[in-house]
C-alpha cells in the first residue's frame, strides 16, 4: 500500500517547508562521511532497502560534478 506524499516545501509552516533543505544537507553530509570512511549508505529506493557502497557513491558524485 503506497502512502500518498505531499511536498513539504509547500507547507504553510516555514519550519516544515525549510526542513526539506535541512534533510537534503543532512543526507549530503552522510554521503560525504561514508566516502571519507569508506563505508556504505543504507537507504530506500522504490520502497526497497538498498546498501550503496562508498565506491558507488564516488562514481555517482563524479558523474554529477
Amino acid at each position: 500500500m503506497a502512502i500518498p506524499s505531499k511536498d513539504i516545501r509547500n507547507s504553510l509552516d516555514p519550519d516544515i517547508a525549510g526542513s526539506y533543505y535541512a534533510m537534503q544537507r543532512a543526507g549530503q553530509a552522510a554521503i560525504d562521511l561514508a566516502i571519507q570512511t569508506n563505508t556504505a549508505i543504507v537507504t530506500t529506493i522504490d520502497g526497497k532497502i538498498v546498501r550503496i557502497p562508498a565506491a558507488e557513491l564516488i562514481k555517482k558524485r563524479q558523474l554529477t560534478s
